[in-house]
């Protein structure tokens, strides 16, 4: 008999999870679509001088309208900085200060420059994003088959950037955003952590441009996180036996 009701109350558990709250959805999207809106399209932040923090707002908005219908929805956020780690240190370690130290010191003995402000604020502004787009839509959107959540939270996402000239390269950017989606929902749900999926956001974000060395350092960014998500995958397998 305990058993049975176990498994009902795991059902509907899980029942319950499964429904997507559309008006948070709406004043989410509303809210992230108005603050992308202010300050990429409006002269808002020109009398903010320092270049990394006015970088880094013009991604808040996914942040913002995610932090208001956790608020007033109460809606318990699923992912969090520290995620399914037993400490923070490490996330923080692999995913920020590594990417950190790795761009800079290459960047130290080629350039003689040390541009740990401008990777730093990339990975904030990835955090901000992520805050919104996997660690809110990606999980309301659950309760939907996974390509059609993909395919959804992707399409938000290139609409949300106000780029409506729909030439060859924008849809090579939506492409890029649909193979994103399905990526770093990989990692959220591996990790359970915005730092980890800040990370993998930033990889699209740290150089303007390809060329070897650029290709070498996201390639072994790459591969370091890759070995790390299939270890950590294995280890929560592990814990669930």
């Amino acid at each position: 008999m305990q058993l049975f009701l176990g498994i009902a109350k795991k059902s509907y558990t899980n029942m319950m999870k499964r429904k997507i709250n559309y008006w948070a959805v709406v004043i989410y999207y509303v809210i992230a679509i108005i603050c992308r809106y202010l300050t990429n399209k409006t002269e808002l932040l020109n009398a903010i001088e320092n270049p990394y923090l006015k970088s880094v707002l013009t991604g808040a908005g996914p942040a913002v309208g995610a932090a208001f219908v956790f608020l007033v929805f109460k809606i318990k956020p699923i992912l969090s900085l520290q995620g399914n780690y037993k400490s923070i240190i490490f996330p923080i370690f692999l995913y920020w200060m590594f990417p950190v130290i790795l761009i800079s010191t290459v960047s130290y003995l080629t350039k003689g420059t040390i541009p740990y402000l401008a990777v730093c604020s990339i990975l904030i502004y990835g955090l901000l994003e992520e805050i919104g787009w996997r660690g809110f839509l990606y999980q309301e959107f659950k309760a939907l088959k996974p390509l059609y959540n993909i395919l959804l939270v992707s399409l938000l996402w290139f609409l949300w950037h106000l780029n409506f000239d729909f030439t060859a390269t924008q849809l090579f950017f939506f492409l890029i955003l649909v193979l994103g989606s399905w990526g770093i929902g990989k990692v959220a749900d591996t990790t359970g952590s915005l730092i980890a999926v800040s990370a993998f956001h930033s990889l699209n974000n740290f150089f303007p441009g390809i060329n070897a060395k650029n290709g070498a350092i996201l390639g072994i960014l790459l591969l370091v996180w890759i070995i790390a998500l299939v270890v950590r995958k294995k280890m929560n397998r592990a814990a669930a036996c």
